[in-house]
């Protein structure tokens, strides 16, 4: 049997609500990080033909610009859309227990909601959701050319 190499993806879609406002903190040497968790609804139609809703819950963090462009934009029950690749982490407790969480690196960050914006002259205008000025780009250099050229726009 020939020798099959498997592919190295991790990518990550899901949508959802904000379940508490975002922590907004910087590292020791001033790289700014956010983290929040999301409620991902799915419905289904269970065995006796009924609707259910079952609901996951996402943590996500997302690092840099990506987080700065996050601070003013998110609160609790903001509609986002993050594109991004799982991570796992281990940390101790206070009772001294080793836990491990597996998390949504943010890449791409789209706010679904309407906010408003204050113009210099004062005046409120309320406007379409945009999506993250920024993006996490901090994982490419970990592609190969191959690899890179496949993650550009075609367009």
């Amino acid at each position: 049997m020939a020798d099959l190499k498997m592919p190295e993806l991790n990518s990550a879609i899901v949508a959802g609500n904000l379940t508490k406002d975002p922590v907004f903190r910087q590292t020791s040497n001033g790289t700014p990080v956010i983290n929040f968790h999301i409620a991902a609804n799915r419905r289904y139609k269970d065995s006796s033909n009924q609707w259910q809703e079952d609901v996951c819950y996402v943590g996500v963090v997302a690092w840099n610009k990506l987080a700065d462009s996050c601070k003013d934009r998110l609160k609790k029950g903001s509609a986002v859309l993050i594109d991004g690749e799982l991570q796992s982490r281990t940390f101790k407790t206070e009772d001294g227990k080793n836990r491990t969480i597996v998390e949504i690196k943010a890449k791409r960050i789209q706010f679904l909601n309407k906010f408003s914006k204050t113009l210099e002259n004062g005046e409120d205008i309320v406007t379409e959701s945009d999506e993250a000025d920024y993006e996490d780009n901090s994982f490419d250099k970990f592609l190969t050319n191959e690899e890179s050229d496949l993650m550009k726009d075609k367009s």
